[in-house]
């Protein structure tokens, strides 16, 4: 593919920025649709190879912290939650995809340091799930979420209160809303449930900002998150709504659930799958080629300009300074993977 490395990143934060669909973007780029489908995917695979890049390092407050807002919790690592992101799946899949609220989404993990720096995600649990089982799904996996000895994380109440994670008091006031209009705590509890709120509502902003600048997570995506769910287009059941909302939505497994490691792990088996595949195709079966490097036509083998290089412009892609940053990272990598 004679692209640029810059292009394949701006056509990726091009997409999930503004939430396009392939047949769009192309136009944009004046690329074909397979083009920008391979690009989108490289860059999202370099992406996950700088996990530990953009994931930061949980550190917990130290003892002496005077910050007014974290010096109440000694030893607080991170703020912890889970979020609903909407996506499409397949008409079967829907029951347990179905939030409370009725949107079809999945239950993604995260956990933020106090300045609002992401150091877990675990995403791919379904919508019907409860916090509490994502929570232990994901200090169960191998890459799972760490608690140091003698410290812990702040989770809402619909965790439970145990060691290494500090819930509020349940039956008080938490809502920091409750407390904006004025009304004075009476209780401990109710003095220590505004404090946890006001703490943890760091990883609430660090959601709201992530929805708010990719509009990809803001509406179900145009991409499709199961291969197979072409099969089920056009199908009709009777009572088959019925029978599924009553037999399918307790069915919740976490199948698709993996963490930035697990994906990087299955992209390196890949990999190396792609690569025996190659060389079994190269293999002349012990018979070796007669036809030396003076006899072939190396013109196609040269460095091409870049199609329609001067006609790409970015400008139309407003990128923020923290974003060029990551896009520069981004571009580090995929360079760099591409030349293995």
């Amino acid at each position: 593919m004679n692209m640029l490395v810059a292009e394949q990143v701006a056509i990726f934060l091009h997409i999930i920025s503004h939430h396009l669909k392939n047949r769009v973007t192309k136009h944009h780029f004046n690329r074909s649709g397979e083009t920008v489908s391979r690009s989108f995917h490289n860059v999202l695979n370099a992406i996950i190879h700088l996990q530990d890049v953009l994931f930061k390092k949980a550190e917990p407050i130290t003892v002496n912290s005077t910050d007014p807002r974290w010096k109440w919790f000694k030893n607080f690592l991170d703020a912890l939650d889970g979020t609903h992101i909407k996506i499409r799946v397949p008409t079967v899949d829907k029951p347990r995809y179905q939030t409370r609220k009725g949107d079809i989404a999945t239950n993604m993990l995260g956990v933020c340091t106090p300045n609002m720096q992401f150091v877990y995600v675990l995403p791919g649990w379904e919508g019907s799930v409860a916090d509490g089982r994502v929570l232990q799904d994901a200090i169960s996996r191998r890459h799972g979420l760490k608690v140091p000895h003698g410290c812990y994380y702040l989770v809402d109440a619909g965790y439970t209160n145990c060691e290494g994670f500090l819930a509020p008091f349940r039956g008080q006031r938490y809502n920091l809303n409750e407390w904006r209009q004025g009304y004075q705590q009476s209780t401990p509890e109710e003095f220590f449930n505004m404090k946890h709120a006001s703490t943890r509502n760091v990883i609430k902003r660090c959601f709201g900002l992530l929805k708010l600048r990719w509009g990809i997570l803001k509406s179900p995506s145009f991409y499709p998150s199961h291969k197979e769910a072409a099969q089920f287009r056009y199908r009709s059941f009777p009572y088959y709504d019925q029978l599924t909302a009553i037999y399918v939505k307790d069915r919740t497994t976490g199948k698709d659930a993996q963490t930035a490691a697990d994906i990087i792990e299955e992209i390196d088996v890949e990999d190396i799958a792609d690569t025996n595949t190659h060389e079994e195709r190269n293999d002349f079966h012990g018979c070796e080629a007669d036809v030396s490097l003076d006899d072939m036509d190396l013109s196609a083998t040269q460095p091409q300009p870049a199609r329609n290089q001067e006609l790409f412009n970015y400008s139309f892609i407003p990128l923020q300074p923290t974003t060029l940053n990551v896009a520069s990272k981004i571009m580090t990598t995929l360079w760099k993977i591409t030349k293995q």
